[in-house]
């Protein structure tokens, strides 16, 4: 790995944002479109916020709310953590490693988004076992919250959301 190597050098430029003020059902549109799980969200060319396929399932399909009227402002995850394009490689993955980020967006001198910087540049453009050593912390596993029931609660050993026998047969 050289040790001058920018996230310049390694980013996505061209990256698609939308606005708060876009639907989560546009966005979910781009991220098809795209082949992308994340669009930062950009008011006035200002990072405000990311939307990830993961919040879309999360906080709006699995909370009934509808896709087609529900701002991004509604859904998104706010206080990104973003980075300058002129930072060296090895902090910022090390910064990815600590926070447990897989993509993060890339701002100009004029904090102007130009760019997104994800795991899988490093790996295909960069040093790949260094990558994988980043996705390996990234992906430590946590506990997950299961405090509260949903509907969705079923056994844990495979059985259905409804907590009835499939009616599938072998």
């Amino acid at each position: 790995m050289n040790p001058g190597t920018r996230v310049a050098d390694l980013m996505t430029r061209g990256v698609r944002s939308m606005s708060p003020t876009d639907t989560v059902q546009l966005a979910a549109q781009a991220m098809d479109e795209l082949g992308v799980g994340v669009i930062p969200v950009c008011d006035g060319g200002r990072v405000v916020g990311l939307v990830t396929d993961r919040d879309i399932a999360i906080r709006v399909v699995a909370q009934g709310l509808p896709i087609e009227s529900t701002k991004l402002s509604e859904v998104m995850s706010e206080g990104v953590e973003c980075v300058r394009e002129d930072d060296g490689v090895d902090a910022v993955r090390q910064r990815m490693q600590e926070a447990q980020i897989r993509r993060l967006p890339v701002l100009d001198d004029q904090g102007q988004l130009v760019g997104m910087l994800s795991l899988g540049d490093l790996a295909a453009k960069d040093d790949a076992e260094e990558a994988g050593e980043a996705l390996a912390a990234i992906s430590e596993p946590a506990e997950p919250d299961r405090s509260a029931s949903s509907a969705a609660s079923g056994s844990a050993g495979g059985g259905s959301a409804s907590g009835q026998a499939s009616s599938r047969r072998q």
